[in-house]
């Protein structure tokens, strides 16, 4: 049986906990998360380890980034799973404060990003998340001080915004990307994949075949707005109700007009039923 991980809640013994990883100047990498862990969230960890001698995991489910008409109330939460998954990859510590310990009385400090956080995507439909984000994010690396921190690609915009705070914060922490993890059928991983019904489940992968066809026109040299309708039309086909479906450039997030505009990135989302997905594919 795997050894668990230390767990610590408090910010204090998180603290004392990371500087004893340090000794003999050890490196240290954050995988930040709102648990429900799956094989995506593994893969982040694992490249955690290959790129750090430490793994700090947190679990914390942001109420900052929800809206009140969002899931925060019932978005999957698997305790007992999770810490079983961290124990199994060896995760030296996980950081699992609540609610009181992250925004206590009287905190009354926001990080409001624009750059890649104002693009006309996530933000448009979602304009309170990204704020949320940022703020709780820049917390995690006040507290944990890594100097390495672990994102998936699957929430790209969000990945951007993380990386473009970094830098411009000057916070010391290198992010890194990760590649989203698939499953067979192409539906990337998410915690909320398990509000799919069975239908919908069958159906929710026609969002990759949709990048994929769009992307495939695109490298063969069809124009952008048909290479990207075509992507469109299956996705509205399949019964979703679209909010994007967009070309944009990998680094900055600004709309494309040119296949010379490189590197190129579709990004997706949409609702099936009360579910929304979301999903991006390099071109």
């Amino acid at each position: 049986m795997s050894r668990s991980p230390m767990i610590v809640r408090t910010v204090p013994t998180l603290r004392r906990a990371v500087d004893s990883l340090r000794t003999r100047r050890a490196t240290v990498a954050l995988v930040p998360t709102m648990g429900a862990l799956h094989d995506g969230h593994v893969s982040l960890v694992d490249l955690a380890k290959r790129r750090a001698d430490k793994v700090v995991v947190s679990i914390f489910v942001n109420p900052t980034q929800f809206a009140p008409t969002e899931d925060f109330g019932s978005y999957p939460r698997t305790w007992k799973a999770d810490i079983a998954k961290l124990a199994a990859e060896k995760v030296d510590l996980v950081w699992h404060p609540d609610v009181k310990a992250m925004y206590p009385d009287g905190f009354s400090t926001r990080i409001l990003p624009e750059g890649p956080a104002t693009v006309g995507l996530e933000d448009r439909f979602r304009p309170h998340f990204f704020g949320g984000v940022a703020t709780v994010v820049a917390k995690l690396f006040a507290q944990v001080r890594p100097d390495v921190a672990i994102f998936g690609e699957k929430d790209f915009q969000q990945l951007r915004v993380v990386t473009r705070m970094a830098t411009d914060l000057d916070l010391g922490v290198k992010v890194i990307g990760s590649k989203t993890v698939r499953e067979r059928d192409g539906l990337a991983m998410s915690s909320r994949n398990v509000y799919l019904s069975p239908e919908e489940r069958q159906i929710a992968p026609e969002l990759y075949r949709a990048m994929k066809e769009s992307a495939r026109l695109l490298r063969s040299g069809t124009e952008i707005e048909a290479a990207m309708a075509a992507g469109t039309e299956i996705i509205k086909r399949a019964g979703f109700k679209l909010d994007y479906f967009e070309l944009r450039h990998a680094e900055t997030l600004a709309p494309v007009s040119s296949r010379d505009e490189r590197p190129m990135r579709i990004l997706v989302a949409a609702k099936l039923g009360t579910t929304r997905l979301i999903d991006n594919m390099g071109v």
